[in-house]
């Protein structure tokens, strides 16, 4: 998708698809399979080749800017059907892996404002850095304004290169873009005050089925990665807990350092695979049994109940009694 919207921008500007493709070396017939996955390396070639045969190095503001939510898939769905600003937050954070690849997206909240930072896992050109955050980050402001029609400070877009010297920004009265900053993302200032806005596109029941989708894709992201697979299937709550790094590394006949770096080089830590399966079996042993809470909250190892309510309630965005509630009252 992402893909094919750069290419309709830069037919716009007179560049052929094949054109476009030839000079990026990535085959037409990939984009003709819908099953077809192209890969970060071809999509960084057909983002720089259409920033260089247009002579537009603002390029990927306008197809981020263009590029409406459904664009992304379930995670789009997940996002126009949240209940609240927070929630959607939460949301894009937990299942960001599923677009934005090999670029870490971190939400930190500064002088009652939030930046939500894009920061490339991969040594790129700057320019060729630039294209892509910028279509990345003109996609989450349009998403934001979306979102949240009714808000009134509009968040800016950061970039770390320089203005560019001809080109095309962001429409006029749509998201202001600064250059040369220290770090790429989107400032959005005194955002503290609409996190728990409601949202007008909020959707309980399709917010479910968009979530069951997104797990889905998330099971599927590495099927052919045994290690991580390995480590999930092992990551089993039991009486005492979960396994702990090194009881895993023993099993996979790893030293913990090594278990530890493998994982890292997918991405992944311990604790991030943990708490997905403290989300998963969270959500099993609520709707499933009538265990109290503060005794869930210690099978899953949380030494204050008042811990495990506010990690559910950044997973799910709500508390875990209103989740068992809300479950309860869909059977």
């Amino acid at each position: 998708t992402y893909v094919r919207m750069f290419m309709e921008v830069a037919a716009q500007r007179g560049v052929s698809r094949e054109t476009l493709l030839s000079t990026a070396e990535v085959p037409a017939a990939l984009l003709e399979d819908p099953s077809g996955r192209v890969s970060l390396q071809e999509t960084v070639q057909v983002f720089a080749a259409a920033a260089a045969l247009t002579g537009d190095a603002a390029i990927g503001l306008e197809v981020g800017q263009r590029m409406p939510l459904t664009a992304h898939g379930s995670l789009g769905y997940v996002l126009m059907c949240a209940g609240s600003a927070r929630e959607a937050i939460g949301l894009l954070e937990r299942f960001w892996h599923l677009r934005g690849r090999s670029v870490v997206l971190s939400v930190k909240e500064e002088r009652g404002g939030l930046f939500f930072e894009l920061v490339p896992e991969v040594v790129l050109p700057a320019a060729v850095r630039d294209v892509l955050l910028s279509s990345m980050l003109g996609s989450m402001a349009s998403g934001m304004q979306f979102i949240l029609p009714d808000l009134s400070l509009v968040p800016e877009i950061w970039l770390q290169g320089e203005p560019p010297a001809a080109g095309r920004a962001m429409d006029d009265g749509a998201v202001p873009v600064r250059y040369r900053q220290a770090r790429a993302g989107i400032w959005a200032p005194e955002a503290v005050q609409w996190l728990d806005s409601p949202l007008p596109t909020a959707n309980p029941e399709a917010l479910s089925q968009a979530l069951a989708q997104c797990e889905r894709e998330s099971a599927l992201m590495a099927p052919g990665d045994t290690l991580l697979r390995q480590v999930r299937e092992l990551l089993v709550l039991g009486a005492h807990g979960y396994p702990a790094p090194e009881q895993l590394a023993e099993r996979l006949h790893l030293t913990p350092r090594t278990l530890r770096r493998r994982l890292q080089e997918r991405g992944q830590g311990f604790q991030s695979l943990l708490e997905e399966a403290r989300h998963r079996d969270s959500r099993h042993l609520l709707a499933s049994s009538d265990m109290e809470i503060q005794r869930i909250s210690e099978l899953l190892g949380f030494a204050d109940p008042a811990n495990f309510t506010r990690a559910f309630k950044g997973w799910m965005g709500m508390t875990p009694s209103q989740w068992r509630h809300q479950q309860a009252g869909q059977d």
